[in-house]
């Protein structure tokens, strides 16, 4: 375990000095890749750094206390026990950051959110489940940038792309791609029941062009008026702009800019990452039986979670978790059940770990 935890922190030196040569300056792949294993790596390094700090001042303290007598000695032992009760906690972080790192850490994201079933309650759903994540970005300094926005007569939101960038965005919002299913009395309800409706929400690494090769050839361009509301020149020229890419289907429609060239760019952007996500899921699918697409078919027996507004509850089905604070959750405070996520996620692949 020394040897390779020596071995980590050398190649985390090496990575360090690399970053001021001008064959990673000058080549902004190498720089952007060599940035992003820096981040990633410097949480484990420091902690290694700690690690091997309270190794030596427990080694320190024994050699010590071979010649101490009376409360020198008690002092020693103290400091040692002290030493020793970090070097556990330390070698349980260990643990947890020496696990494979997420290809994806590091990277931005692109979420879609829809209305699914429920008319117009569940688009008034989504549109909540939109204001939702632009609070819990606002608390974690994310940016959002809004790239189409389809409301819905009352209110709601049809569908919704954004790009959310932050450093810790893609490692917090990963897990909440899936059916979102809320229970509780709709505005357009008159004899106040109880409806079930459900939104859907995609969460996919912003995918760069060296992670996805799309051939001009197989794409199908499409230019047209743009429609609805919209600022002066937004519906009076051709700037909306769809995109077919004909060997996987995948249709992407941009029209919210007032250029031609910036709903084309945007709509490349969609592109992308939906083709890195969807060759991402057909290689997790040769590996695992068990992987199954975020969205499924957004029916109201298939949820993630559920919002259900008279209990004031959030339930997570994934890990039986559930909070009694579902306005707070809704304002943002979205951290306690992503945190609860995330320690089941490392409980597994610990337990993965120590299988193999």
């Amino acid at each position: 375990m020394f040897e390779r935890l020596s071995q980590i922190e050398a190649e985390y030196v090496a990575l360090e000095e690399s970053l001021g040569t001008a064959e990673v300056l000058n080549d902004q792949n190498k720089l952007r890749d060599a940035s992003r294993r820096y981040k990633q790596q410097t949480p484990l390094v420091q902690c290694i750094r700690e690690y091997q700090d309270a190794e030596g001042n427990a080694e320190a303290a024994r050699e010590l206390m071979a010649d101490a007598k009376g409360a020198e000695r008690e002092q020693l032992q103290a400091e040692l026990d002290g030493a020793v009760a970090r070097i556990a906690e330390l070698e349980a972080q260990l643990k947890v950051l020496l696990l494979p790192a997420d290809p994806n850490d590091g990277k931005n994201i692109i979420v879609e959110i829809r209305g699914a079933e429920g008319g117009e309650e569940a688009n008034l759903f989504a549109h909540d489940l939109f204001d939702m994540y632009s609070a819990w970005a606002l608390r974690n300094s994310w940016s959002v940038e809004v790239l189409s926005l389809d409301k819905s007569p009352m209110g709601g939101i049809n569908q919704v792309t954004m790009l959310l960038k932050g450093d810790t965005v893609w490692t917090r919002m990963r897990f909440e791609g899936g059916p979102h299913r809320v229970q509780r009395v709709p505005v357009t309800e008159a004899q106040g029941r109880i409806h079930t409706s459900s939104a859907t929400v995609m969460v996919m690494p912003e995918a760069e062009e060296v992670d996805v090769s799309i051939d001009e050839k197989d794409l199908q361009i499409d230019v047209y008026r743009a429609s609805g509301p919209g600022g002066q020149g937004v519906n009076t020229t051709d700037s909306a702009v769809r995109i077919t890419h004909r060997p996987s289907g995948i249709v992407v429609a941009m029209q919210d800019e007032r250029s031609q060239l910036q709903n084309r760019l945007r709509a490349m952007t969609v592109l992308r990452s939906r083709l890195l996500k969807q060759r991402e899921e057909e290689q997790a699918e040769k590996m695992s039986a068990e992987r199954k697409a975020q969205v499924g078919k957004g029916g109201r027996g298939e949820k993630i979670r559920t919002y259900n507004f008279k209990e004031n509850r959030i339930t997570d089905h994934r890990i039986g978790f559930t909070l009694y604070q579902l306005q707070d959750f809704l304002a943002g405070n979205v951290d306690p059940v992503v945190d609860a996520l995330t320690t089941q996620f490392q409980i597994e692949q610990l337990a993965g770990a120590a299988n193999d």
